[in-house]
């Protein structure tokens, strides 16, 4: 797993994570729960500190 420092990661990289789908995890995006960077209009990275929070919430 290639992470972006220890902060970031691909939506892919934090499905293999956190066992969460990518469909929620683009969801929490989308609602502004979890921090995003685009590249050339296309999600790249998403905040691994916001997803940890969430799931810390849920579970």
């Amino acid at each position: 797993m290639s992470m972006l420092g220890d902060s970031w990661c691909t939506v892919e990289e934090a499905e293999l994570k956190f066992g969460v789908s990518k469909d929620l995890v683009l969801q929490w995006v989308r609602e502004g729960i979890v921090r995003s960077e685009e590249q050339d209009g296309q999600l790249v990275r998403v905040n691994i500190d916001d997803l940890e929070l969430k799931i810390g919430e849920i579970l």
